[in-house]
């Protein structure tokens, strides 16, 4: 049976943060992708399919590694937007942190929308080189979830820890 579509409104703001900083592009991004490691989601499935543990799987994805982030996706739109005469460099990355997904859907399988978390990494028209994303603590306070609100906190927390990694400022909204 097919339900008719619904809106959910909330009273609450998404908090888009963005940091600009004069380093090169190639630079932040060899930084950002060395700092947050590509996770190989089909050999977690292929080991998934072969019965491994949610603990085995949890290792296999590198955890332990540096701000407990991994890159489940990396796109570069520069090549196509390029033929539409856009010049600037880009990449869009889904990070996040396996286990907080897996604990976060378990609370409100919806939060699959914000969790892994979408960054974006850009030259902005004056030349400054832009990484920009939805506050996770902001985004899943919408729920109206007390767990999903604390979780958002947390991974607040994880992005703060991982910009200061990174050699950018921490914004007061991602402070501890």
């Amino acid at each position: 049976m097919t339900h008719p579509a619904s809106e959910t409104t909330t009273d609450h703001a998404v908090r888009r943060i963005t940091v600009t900083t004069a380093r090169p592009f190639e630079a932040l991004r060899r930084d950002f992708e060395a700092t947050v490691p590509a996770l190989d989601l089909g050999a977690l499935e292929r080991q998934a399919s072969r019965g491994a543990t949610w603990g085995e799987l949890e290792r296999s994805a590198g955890y332990g590694a540096a701000y407990d982030l991994c890159r489940f996706w990396t796109h570069d739109p520069s090549a196509l937007l390029h033929l539409a005469g856009n010049d600037a460099p880009s990449r869009t990355y889904l990070i996040g942190n396996l286990a907080m997904a897996a604990r976060l859907f378990r609370i409100e399988p919806g939060t699959a929308l914000h969790a892994p978390l979408r960054i974006e990494l850009h030259v902005d028209r004056k030349g400054a080189t832009v990484l920009s994303f939805d506050q996770p603590g902001s985004q899943l306070a919408g729920y109206g979830l007390n767990k999903a609100t604390q979780a958002g906190y947390e991974l607040d927390r994880l992005l703060g820890d991982l910009l200061e990694a990174l050699g950018l400022p921490r914004p007061a909204a991602l402070r501890r």
